[in-house]
């Protein structure tokens, strides 16, 4: 099934209305996961309608000439030939170990989208290689360095913090108006916003990397079930974007995963400080816990997109911790996100 539906989504760009990221492999991976395969084709015949066509290329990115087509969106089509090319050339760990380094500073890509998308190709790929799961791989790595994006103002970590009393210092910009790139233009000029970077207890090797970024997936997934009227749709990835590195360390060298920890903790800090309301929600307002097999169904059922995948992370979240809160932040999700009209 996951096969027919990136046979399906791969005539498709990774993006649509301009900057929008096409969730689809995302999402349906998420599905097939855990056990939804039967809804995959309903759920595409309603989503696929807002879709553009795959672009095409204009000339060809080269070994020597990559640095300036970084971060280049003109050029998307030309780097998804690129990928393309690369994987068919040389196997898909030794593609991804020579630009993971080179795109990991550009986590922001599309919204954090690009290395979320990512993710979930890799999980794919380290259960199954054939072509359509190599081909998704190439979409994502193309589409994550035509929108490459750094985090501004960054700062290695150095405090003595958690990752949960590290998020919750992390302060507001400004301004929360407009998009993402209005919102994250501002973090070098916030105030504390170095600093809270740099709270962050660092990891002392590679298991520990492994082992604070699963701590940062479950912070920020908990912390969604009071935060989440902030922004319900955005908000979401300050949980993915974590997760999704989480689940490509597996396939990258261990000298990789301490780098890949500042990388997401970044990321999901940026999008707190894009996104986060000035308040959480009282206790008493927000939704008690499902059942776990219900709480993925729930978002199934609700359609959208960012509500599947963020209860694909939120059971991740679960299956670690026991916390049913991280189930009742599906409910939070699927509560307040608008769902997918068929």
């Amino acid at each position: 099934m996951l096969e027919e539906a990136y046979e399906r989504l791969h005539r498709t760009g990774p993006e649509f209305e301009g900057w929008l990221s096409n969730h689809g492999p995302m999402a349906v991976e998420s599905m097939v996961r855990h056990g939804r395969a039967r809804d995959v084709h309903r759920w595409l015949d309603a989503y696929m309608d807002r879709l553009e066509e795959l672009p095409s290329g204009t000339w060809t990115i080269t070994d020597g000439g990559w640095r300036e087509a970084l971060g280049d969106g003109r050029r998307l089509g030309d780097w998804l030939s690129f990928f393309e090319t690369e994987l068919k050339r040389q196997p898909w760990r030794a593609v991804l170990e020579t630009w993971w380094p080179r795109l990991l500073p550009g986590i922001a890509a599309g919204a954090t989208h690009g290395v979320i998308r990512t993710g979930h190709a890799v999980r794919e790929l380290l259960s199954r290689e054939d072509e359509m799961r190599l081909a998704e791989l190439g979409q994502a790595l193309g589409y994550w360095a035509a929108r490459w994006q750094t985090v501004a103002g960054t700062a290695a970590p150095s405090g003595t913090a958690d990752p949960a009393g590290a998020l919750a210092g992390v302060p507001r910009v400004p301004d929360q108006n407009q998009g993402i790139n209005h919102r994250l233009a501002q973090l070098a000029d916030t105030a504390g916003w170095e600093g809270s970077l740099a709270a962050l207890r660092p990891a002392a090797d590679a298991e520990q990397a492994r082992e604070r970024l699963a701590e940062l997936a479950n912070a920020a997934t908990l912390r969604y079930l009071a935060h989440a009227h902030g922004n319900p749709v955005m908000l979401v990835h300050s949980a993915t974007a974590p997760t999704a590195v989480l689940r490509t360390l597996p396939a990258l060298p261990t000298s990789l995963w301490g780098p890949s920890l500042a990388a997401a903790w970044a990321a999901s800090a940026a999008v707190i400080a894009a996104y986060g309301p000035a308040e959480p929600a009282p206790r008493e307002d927000l939704p008690a816990a499902p059942e776990r097999e219900e709480a993925f169904d729930r978002a199934v059922r609700h359609g959208d997109e960012h509500a599947i995948k963020f209860a694909d992370t939120a059971l991740d979240v679960y299956d670690r911790t026991g916390d049913p809160d991280a189930l009742a932040a599906v409910i939070r999700a699927v509560d307040s996100i608008a769902p997918m009209s068929s």
